[in-house]
């Protein structure tokens, strides 16, 4: 006789299997990726390679670029990031008494695939480390432009126009800078260290676009219709001459308002993606006449 059991058992298995064979067909049918693939920036940049100077922030003299041990880098998840100290250039007056210099972190991290968490903010990875939250300070809007030529790109989607610029690199060529880049906002927090207030700010590239929560980035780099994924974090933290969060969003906004055209040499162009003119084998690519 058919142990008791066995009727039930089959009847999950029955359901399960049907449930599987159904969530592959709306996947089908509505072109749904569940799994992201890794994708890179055609250039090959890596972020170790942004301008130690731009216009108006220079890397100090005799400073190097901080590369951690592979056991942290394991913990960071990626090897392909920077972390770089800048420093304002100041134009000295006649009879004019030099300030502090304001001396900012630079960090930016790039990641790819599959990426279940985004644990590496400050607000973790800071406290973690024996600092207090002093306060959360908010989304502070960041002014890229700078008076800087951005430059409409009318070569996208009709849904995009209005939305995606392009600026000159320091090599001289173009890059697409993520969608309404005018929108960008800091998140922004005060920090207590027994040396001193510390201030530190982030938000994150995803895909094309922006969010400046964690929480969010999964929004943008694992939109369902996408066959790919990636994101960047872009972070400041004060080291020198920085009095308040809203200093701090307004150095940063110089600092990577000048950066941005290469930053985003090093991150795949995400209209390209979405068309699928890039990568060769993207499955949006338009077959061959």
């Amino acid at each position: 006789m058919m142990n008791g059991r066995w009727p039930a058992l089959i009847v999950t298995l029955l359901v399960l299997g049907g449930s599987a064979a159904g969530l592959s067909t709306v996947q089908r049918v509505f072109k749904i990726q569940l799994r992201k693939e890794k994708i890179y920036p055609a250039s090959g940049k890596l972020l170790s390679g942004l301008p130690a100077e731009t216009p108006s922030w220079v890397r100090p003299a005799g400073a190097v670029d901080r590369r951690e041990e592979k056991d942290v880098e394991e913990v960071l998840g990626t090897s392909n990031y920077i972390s770089r100290v800048y420093q304002r250039k100041v134009v000295g007056k006649q009879g004019q008494t030099d300030r502090e210099p304001v001396l900012l972190q630079f960090h930016a991290a790039y990641y790819t695939g599959m990426i279940d968490t985004v644990p590496h903010v400050p607000d973790r990875c800071f406290v973690g480390g024996g600092m207090m939250l002093g306060e959360v300070i908010g989304n502070l809007p960041l002014d890229l432009h700078q008076g800087f030529a951005w430059q409409t790109d009318d070569d996208v989607p009709a849904d995009l126009k209005g939305k995606v610029f392009r600026i000159r690199t320091s090599t001289g060529r173009y890059a697409r800078l993520p969608r309404e880049p005018e929108n960008v906002r800091l998140r922004t927090m005060k920090f207590l260290d027994k040396s001193g207030d510390l201030y530190a700010g982030y938000f994150f590239i995803a895909n094309g676009g922006t969010v400046c929560r964690a929480e969010d980035v999964r929004l943008l780099a694992f939109d369902l219709n996408a066959h790919y994924a990636y994101y960047m974090k872009v972070q400041v933290t004060s080291v020198a001459g920085i009095t308040d969060g809203e200093h701090l969003a307004r150095e940063a906004s110089s600092l990577i308002g000048e950066l941005l055209g290469d930053i985003m040499e090093c991150a795949p162009d995400w209209v390209d993606v979405d068309t699928g003119a890039y990568p060769p084998d993207n499955p949006r690519r338009a077959p061959a006449p």
